[in-house]
């Protein structure tokens, strides 16, 4: 019998929460408690689309031209998105990863990314999926095995599921104070204006209706354990939560207008990343790993009832 595109499927339980990660790029398919959904799955006989699940790494978001300068070596990486001449959401989408550590509510999802073209640089990732009553737990390690500095960035793309229905209905709850404006075009950053006051501003809760957002935020606001949260409220008054520790500076939000018929505004894409888009070049938020070095990372999503 033949694998399932995203090849080999590893559950976790704990009570009644339920995750499935998987094989091909070591993300998760799929997180619910009971029959609702928290993170928007894709079906087990389908490819993950619109990045639905996946980790990106070494860089999250776009790279202009997929080229760039670290200390004074230029590097050229293959265009994955052609016609806007950019690289986007890091190497390891569609590799195969392994599982290290398989228990009842947790596994840890591990691959090496070897030297290659474009990113000649040797890192041992690891990233652990753990249910517990707090809700869904991602660890993210990276460690540089190389002998010269690595330049890295983490982001992951999970969708939080509003239940039933389009997110049109769905209330939506977050807090930040920067917008980083791309150009239409190409999405790579060109300024930042205030979220306060402007359509984005969703410090207090409100229906998302039919406004677009595909845009990075940043200047998140925090609560006691350095955490800052995105809140999707559906129609059946239950709201899935995301949460990012501090390691991740910049929420990017997309509410899927540009994905194929069947997944436009299913879910909400919540994606926590450690520095903007096209980080690579600016050199903004970019963690320089030092050989031997390491970088660990955490966010975490969970579902709330009133």
């Amino acid at each position: 019998m033949s694998l399932p595109p995203s090849g080999q499927q590893f559950s976790i339980a704990h009570g009644a929460l339920r995750a499935v990660v998987v094989e091909v790029g070591g993300g998760i398919r799929e997180f619910r408690v009971g029959e609702r959904d928290v993170l928007e799955p894709y079906a087990v006989d389908a490819m993950s689309d619109g990045g639905r699940g996946a980790a990106l790494i070494p860089w999250p978001n776009r790279l202009a031209d997929g080229m760039y300068r670290f200390d004074g070596v230029e590097h050229q990486l293959p265009l994955t998105e052609p016609a806007q001449r950019t690289a986007i959401h890091g190497l390891l989408r569609w590799r195969p990863w392994r599982a290290t550590d398989l228990r009842q509510d947790e596994v840890t999802m591990r691959t090496t990314l070897h030297p290659r073209k474009g990113y000649p640089f040797h890192l041992d990732i690891a990233i652990r999926y753990a249910l517990s009553d707090a809700g869904l737990t991602v660890t993210t390690s990276a460690t540089n095995l190389g002998d010269t500095a690595a330049p890295y960035g983490c982001g992951h793309h999970p969708y939080l599921s509003p239940g039933d229905g389009p997110i049109d209905a769905a209330t939506l709850q977050f807090d930040a104070a920067t917008r980083i404006v791309t150009d239409p075009d190409r999405q790579l950053p060109i300024g930042t204006e205030p979220v306060a006051g402007s359509p984005f501003d969703f410090s207090s809760p409100r229906r998302l209706d039919d406004l677009t957002i595909d845009h990075p935020f940043t200047d998140l606001s925090r609560d006691a354990d350095g955490h800052a949260w995105v809140r999707l409220r559906g129609t059946d008054q239950a709201t899935a939560e995301l949460w990012l520790d501090d390691s991740y500076q910049v929420l990017q939000l997309f509410t899927g207008d540009t994905l194929a018929p069947a997944h436009r505004r299913t879910g909400l894409a919540a994606e926590p990343m450690t520095c903007p888009p096209n980080a690579f070049r600016s050199g903004d938020q970019l963690i320089r790993l030092t050989p031997g070095g390491s970088v660990t990372t955490r966010w975490g999503a969970r579902l709330t009832r009133p």
